[in-house]
């Protein structure tokens, strides 16, 4: 036999470019990570109570359908549990949409600057992905609607966007899905809705509960739970039903499902972490605007600065490395390359970031 026989992958898998995670500092270093968009104050203290006390059962199987976590979101967001799926991060559940939604000959649309996971998870189903340019780093509605072909079954929407900041008001939203046909799923994903202070969003709920098509996607992973990737979904009871047909039936563990349940009903801390987030935000926006270097306005835990050219991207990049402050680049994923993504961190990360930054600017 000869030894080129071997299993191969399904075609267009070994094409799809793998997602690559914001970088951490050395093993062992004092860096500090503002590439991920990890939450700047750490885990509400009573999911953390609630992950430790869920350690001393760790030889049973988590409650399979995430019951109480889903009641508890119910309970502070106002929405039927039944509604409601969980999953091993916001990621997993995506995947399960792409996997229910799409297939052989069909295609999804998205924004240019999209999340680079919606490329990889419609690829992965035979589906083709259709990317819309966006204006100024904002989805733009009326290429996406004009995007739309026979073949499509799926529009993902990041709102608001990652790694740009950007978000499309609710009359936007109501524009686009007023737009498409009633076959085709929009997938609303909120992955930052716990730090947006504009007056005009919403995270599409009204949309879920007054449509058929529509589904909003949430995580934990922004507000202190990253680590144990806890992700949820509002949908039909029809959707639910399908999603739950195809679902691993223990995808979220125990301690994360407790974790997740203490954490959303803390309102108090996520209310201090939205607080915090929009202070700093702001506060770098304002003090790295300037001839050299634009923050797209964000409405995320995070910024987009944007440098004369991806030289000065690269020189910043490094800089900041080499003084402990770990970026994001996104010139690989996302094609932006003459701009770095910074999470938003603790006072003294954000002064640091804004000292090495304009001292840099000056001299280059």
């Amino acid at each position: 036999m000869s030894e080129d026989i071997r299993p191969q992958p399904q075609p267009g898998i070994l094409d799809i470019a793998p997602y690559v995670p914001g970088k951490s500092g050395a093993a062992g270093s004092n860096a500090i990570k503002l590439s991920a968009n990890e939450s700047p104050l750490g885990a509400s203290p009573k999911a953390q109570a609630a992950f430790a006390a869920a350690a001393q059962h760790l030889e049973i199987y988590p409650e399979g359908s995430s019951r109480l976590l889903r009641e508890a979101l119910g309970e502070v967001h106002g929405i039927d549990p039944a509604t409601i799926v969980c999953g091993n991060g916001s990621d997993d559940l995506l995947h399960l949409l792409a996997q229910t939604y799409l297939g052989e000959g069909d295609n999804a649309v998205m924004s240019q600057y999209g999340f680079s996971v919606y490329p990889i998870i419609t690829r992965a189903t035979g589906a083709d992905i259709i990317m819309v340019d966006e204006v100024d780093y904002t989805a733009h509605v009326d290429g996406l609607l004009a995007a739309v072909t026979p073949q499509t079954k799926v529009v993902w929407l990041a709102n608001p966007n990652n790694p740009t900041g950007t978000y499309i008001s609710d009359a936007e939203m109501r524009r686009l899905h007023a737009g498409m046909r009633p076959d085709i799923l929009l997938v609303i994903d909120n992955a930052y809705a716990e730090y947006v202070t504009a007056e005009d969003f919403a995270v599409g709920l009204d949309l879920v509960r007054e449509a058929k098509n529509v589904v909003m996607v949430r995580t934990f992973s922004k507000m202190g739970l990253a680590a144990a990737r806890i992700g949820w979904m509002v949908g039909t009871l029809e959707l639910v039903d399908a999603i739950n047909r195809i679902r691993g039936p223990f995808n979220v563990n125990l301690p994360a499902q407790m974790a997740g349940a203490a954490a959303a009903r803390d309102v108090e801390f996520t209310a201090r972490l939205k607080a915090h987030n929009a202070q700093w935000r702001d506060w770098i926006t304002q003090e790295l605007t300037s001839n050299h270097m634009y923050v797209v306005p964000s409405q995320g835990n995070f910024v987009l600065v944007l440098f004369p050219d991806a030289e000065h991207a690269r020189l910043a990049f490094d800089t900041l490395m080499e003084r402990g402050l770990v970026v994001r680049e996104v010139a690989g994923s996302y094609g932006i390359d003459h701009g770095l993504r910074i999470s938003i961190g603790s006072e003294q990360a954000m002064q640091g970031v804004v000292g090495i930054l304009k001292a840099l600017v000056k001299i280059s």
